[in-house]
């Protein structure tokens, strides 16, 4: 299982990528990636979403907004 320090510091990064392929700021991608299936899939330790590469994830989110 996943701590919470790593798992902060992990989804800091997936907001970073979300705000430059969606070329939006932080603050509106942090929102986008809370407000996703996916943050609450990778909030859950049975899924192992965190085991799986940031970009995957971002992939993920962007998938997930395109077909809304």
């Amino acid at each position: 299982m996943i701590s919470d320090l790593l798992l902060w510091n992990k989804i800091g990064r997936i907001v970073t990528l979300l705000s430059e392929r969606l070329n939006i700021s932080a603050e509106h991608a942090l929102d986008v990636f809370y407000t996703s299936k996916t943050a609450v899939l990778l909030h859950n330790p049975s899924t192992l979403l965190y085991t799986f590469s940031d970009s995957y994830i971002v992939d993920d989110v962007l998938f997930e907004i395109q077909n809304k």
